[in-house]
């Protein structure tokens, strides 16, 4: 079973801005995916996702997800993304998370996969990812979603990861009170 086949089939995705194949072996998905449901409150009726990784960009090739991006609220939803979403990651996967109340950027192992666990105060996961791979806006101005993912990609293979070296229960200590800063109108 494909990454995709198992969030469709147990309707683990929340709002996809995109879901399709962007090469003919590579598919992208952008959106949010469930990490703990919502209550369900009749047969047609169900509250919003407990916890979510948000802003999701992924790029899969067959049972594998070769590369993913995502906010996640806390941390502390990690431990259960990866247990609903692991056996999906592999030793070659490039998984970039940006959570909101870290106080401090990492790289750690989890059962055999690497993260990169980046603090997100104000950005957005798609800007941060661009700042990464050095790509301007400009650069995916007239692509199509397909080929802004497959750029993204493309440009992430490339890019060096310049990280610290922690273990997953440093990285839980590196938890701390922030919230994301809000903007817009006031």
């Amino acid at each position: 079973m494909t990454p995709i086949e198992y969030i469709k089939e147990n309707n683990l995705e929340w709002q996809p801005s995109f879901s399709g194949e962007i090469t003919s072996s590579l598919y992208g998905y952008r959106g949010a995916l469930i990490i703990e449901e919502g209550k369900k409150l009749s047969e047609t009726r169900i509250m919003p996702p407990k916890s979510q990784a948000r802003q999701v960009i992924m790029v899969s090739e067959n049972e594998k997800i070769k590369f993913f991006a995502c906010e996640l609220e806390t941390f502390g939803y990690f431990k259960e993304f990866f247990a609903k979403y692991g056996e999906y990651f592999d030793k070659d996967s490039i998984n970039l998370l940006y959570v909101i109340d870290l106080d401090a950027n990492g790289t750690f192992e989890y059962e055999g996969v690497k993260f990169s666990a980046f603090m997100l105060d104000e950005s957005s996961v798609w800007n941060e990812v661009l700042d990464f791979t050095s790509l301007e806006k400009g650069d995916l101005k007239k692509l199509s979603s397909e080929e802004k993912i497959e750029k993204v990609y493309d440009e992430i293979l490339t890019t060096p990861l310049d990280s610290v070296n922690k273990t997953f229960e440093e990285m839980l200590s590196l938890m701390g009170n922030t919230k994301k800063a809000l903007m817009g109108a006031v």
